[in-house]
């Protein structure tokens, strides 16, 4: 089948990519010649993992191309993906301006039946303005060339893209034109043949559960966060208590861990969007209003917690940084709390994950020095902050980390160990003392300090007596 994909973003790349390995012809097209030159030089724009392989498969196997030509990519597809920047306004809501002006381009050149796909993430209603967007072009051009507008969002994580894509958990497609319905099942066939993983459903309901799956776990987020800072203030363990919620099938572990607030170029946009369309709509959301606050409030006390402990400020310190992006296997520094926290420690020395490094320099890079992170590097330093879920800790034995450790060590959120085979448990042996979000390892006296300032207690750090 021949598939255009509009956009050669994180979404538009990786449906690209992995619609070619299944064996179907596919154009992506873009306006940014630089990009399009890249990708054509065996190249990627993102770091994704097992998607440059993927491409490069692609590309040499001859179904992966790239354009910047706008009416060779509506000609050259029946299957028209929309996978376009939705950024947020002012107000919150998401900008419709790129994903229109794509469905104009389509309704511009198109000479024979298109099935135009929605893959961005759009707010309900979207699919009607594309409709009559590309209405409203074939009515200046005299043309009476049938279409049909489909729901097809996305559930990709940052970090597993390919993966999720490839072995898809759900595939949600909002259509009601019946020819569209056999495309797109004829489409996503390779990727569900275990069993059929297809829920059709009408255009607004498919919209609806992208926004609503994003809300429900940035809820769950927040949720586990303010209960850490109320496990702490009680002298519990999140930890424990995260084990024992989880543990109830009806609950679950996913997305169940306190830290510094949830980041990335999703789960803040498309929570503030959904509380737009359900005030445009005459309703309210407050669930997910409290959600997106708390989050805020959670952004804000990493720096705060790391300069009150320090004396209110770090000049003349060396602190490493490890893992900029807003979680692990992505270079993506989109709502990331480590660029927060990168400028509060203005004047140190930023050390930081291979991966995100030339993103940031782009973002922040005075009074910073960037070098790839490594173990011998990083455990001379005086102050190392784990921020991010980094999938991998320094490696290292006890009497390493007995005569290396830094004398202090933050962490975004409580984990199991400081380095494989050193549990939290063994840490005070070592000679680090842990204050963690609601671990009861927490030392009385500077948690009493910090419930005196009235900061909530939101992330961890190790300091060596």
């Amino acid at each position: 089948m021949k598939v255009t994909i509009v956009g050669t973003g994180y979404v538009g790349l990786v449906s690209g990519a992995c619609f070619a390995e299944v064996g179907n012809d596919v154009l992506c097209l873009d306006l940014d010649a630089s990009k399009i030159r890249m990708l054509e030089a065996g190249e990627i724009p993102i770091y994704e993992p097992g998607l440059l392989e993927v491409v490069r498969r692609n590309r040499a196997a001859g179904r992966l191309h790239f354009t910047t030509e706008v009416e060779r990519a509506v000609r050259f597809g029946t299957v028209q993906c929309i996978a376009v920047g939705t950024p947020p306004g002012e107000d919150g809501s998401a900008d419709l301006r790129h994903v229109l002006a794509a469905a104009r381009a389509i309704g511009r050149h198109m000479t024979e039946y298109r099935v135009i796909v929605d893959k961005s993430t759009v707010p309900v209603g979207t699919a009607d303005k594309v409709r009559g967007a590309v209405a409203e072009e074939l009515r200046k051009r005299g043309a009476d060339t049938p279409f049909a507008v489909v729901s097809n969002p996305e559930f990709l994580k940052e970090g597993a893209a390919v993966e999720d894509f490839m072995r898809p958990d759900r595939i949600v497609m909002g259509a009601d034109d019946p020819k569209a319905i056999q495309i797109m099942r004829a489409l996503y066939a390779p990727f569900q043949r275990n069993h059929d993983r297809f829920f059709l459903m009408d255009v607004r309901s498919a919209e609806l559960t992208k926004y609503a799956a994003n809300a429900m776990l940035a809820t769950r987020i927040s949720f586990m966060n303010e209960l850490a800072n109320l496990a702490e203030r009680l002298g519990a363990d999140i930890e424990e208590v995260r084990r024992g919620i989880g543990s109830d099938p009806r609950i679950g572990f996913h997305f169940l861990y306190a830290g510094a607030g949830y980041g990335g170029s999703c789960f803040p946009k498309d929570v503030k969007a959904l509380i737009r369309t359900a005030k445009e709509a005459g309703g309210a959301l407050p669930i997910l209003e409290a959600v997106d606050e708390v989050n805020a409030a959670q952004k804000k006390v990493l720096a705060r917690k790391i300069l009150a402990r320090f004396g209110g400020k770090l000049s003349g310190r060396h602190v490493a940084v490890w893992g900029l992006a807003f979680k692990p296997n992505t270079n993506s520094v989109v709502s990331s709390g480590s660029i927060r926290l990168a400028r509060a420690a203005h004047g140190g020395v930023i050390r930081d994950e291979a991966l995100a490094i030339q993103v940031v320099k782009a973002v922040i890079h005075e009074h910073h020095s960037f070098l790839p992170a490594h173990l011998d590097r990083v455990f001379h330093l005086v102050q190392l902050i784990f921020a991010n879920e980094i999938s991998h800790r320094p490696v290292g034995d006890e009497q390493f980390i007995r005569e290396h450790a830094p004398r202090a060590v933050i962490e975004m959120r409580p984990g199991p160990d400081i380095a494989p085979g050193i549990a939290r448990d063994q840490i005070l042996e070592i000679g680090i003392e842990r204050i963690a979000v609601g671990d009861r390892f927490v030392d009385p006296g500077i948690a009493q300090y910090f419930s005196a300032l009235g900061h909530a207690v939101v992330t961890a750090f190790f300091v060596v007596h």
